[in-house]
């Protein structure tokens, strides 16, 4: 099934063409189904490794968790239907947080405590399905344009997808994402211009490529509380996309956090504050989050830099390295 556009016909043919942003996720929600009874109908007692193998293939939902929050709200929001972002978020991570619970009864090995967890996971997770194809869906087909949707292939495959082989491009014709349409969308400098900083010059190419292998994750808000800009990192610690450009910060945060997201940039604007850090543990990982205050020569707040960075190998650091090894 985790080749499904390999395999066999969707369901969904006559409705969307292929590798449509919505029939991905309609689609994606046929395999979560598949995989929720398989995991029915195994005797975890006696299966217990190809149960916990098959559960991590369930839990990759998270892919099309991280889609929604990322790409599609983004849209919804730009046309008015901010409900998603604020709501459907919430519930997402209530779904994380169960999937962290069946995880933590694997580990222990406590079937009792597996079956119970594992199915208000499975409910959680078909009444949410419920609710996209009977609402969000329906109601995101009716917002977007044609052009919106086109718009979303670079940044669902920055994110990825629950199958192991990628859905089709859509369109399945070459298209040019207005952001590359370098005929229309009228270039602040020539391709060869290089741009002077404080210190020296550098031109995009360097910029994008200096950007890319930094170790840290890199967001910037503008003054109007709207990303304009992230780094594209191999090994991103929190995933962005190309929905969120535009965005404004408050939708970018689970509704949980939101609150404090609101009183770091309060705090900033009024010049009270000019830096605010964080440190957590995440998917193994130690993650050092810093929000910065951004300002002119003039002290004029532009915005916030937040940064993230898994500084878990830094933290087991000890004695000194002074000679280059490689081996």
């Amino acid at each position: 099934m985790s080749e499904f556009f390999n395999e066999q016909p969707s369901p969904y043919d006559d409705q969307f063409p292929a590798g449509h942003p919505v029939r991905v996720y309609l689609e994606e929600n046929l395999l979560v189904r598949d995989y929720i009874h398989q995991l029915q109908s195994i005797d975890i007692e006696n299966n217990f490794a190809f149960f916990s193998e098959l559960f991590e293939k369930l839990a990759t939902v998270e892919l099309h968790f991280v889609r929604k929050e990322n790409q599609l709200f983004p849209y919804l929001e730009k046309y008015g239907w901010t409900s998603p972002s604020q709501n459907m978020w919430a519930f997402h991570d209530q779904i994380r947080a169960e999937i962290k619970t069946v995880r933590a009864a694997l580990q222990h090995h406590d079937i009792d405590a597996i079956a119970s967890a594992t199915q208000t996971l499975y409910r959680s997770l078909e009444h949410i399905m419920q609710v996209e194809e009977t609402r969000l869906f329906p109601n995101a087909l009716e917002l977007l344009h044609e052009d919106d949707w086109k718009e979303f292939r670079e940044g669902d495959e920055e994110i990825g997808w629950l199958f192991e082989t990628p859905p089709p491009p859509y369109p399945d014709t070459a298209y040019i994402h207005p952001g590359d349409d370098t005929q229309r969308r009228q270039l602040p400098f020539g391709i060869d211009d290089k741009t002077h900083y404080d210190e020296g010059y550098l031109t995009p190419e360097q910029v994008n490529a200096i950007f890319r292998i930094l170790p840290v994750d890199i967001t910037y808000v503008n003054e109007n509380d709207q990303v304009v800009f992230y780094n594209r990192g191999d090994e991103r610690v929190f995933p962005r996309s190309a929905g969120i450009i535009g965005r404004e910060v408050k939708f970018c945060h689970p509704p949980k956090s939101v609150d404090q997201v609101l009183r770091i940039l309060e705090e900033f604007k009024a010049g009270r504050q000019n830096v605010a850090e964080f440190w957590i543990q995440f998917k193994g990982q130690f993650v050092h989050i810093q929000y910065f205050a951004v300002r002119d020569e003039d002290g004029t707040y532009k915005g916030v830099i937040e940064m993230s960075q898994d500084v878990t190998h830094i933290r087991e650091l000890e004695g000194q390295q002074r000679l280059l090894d490689w081996s």
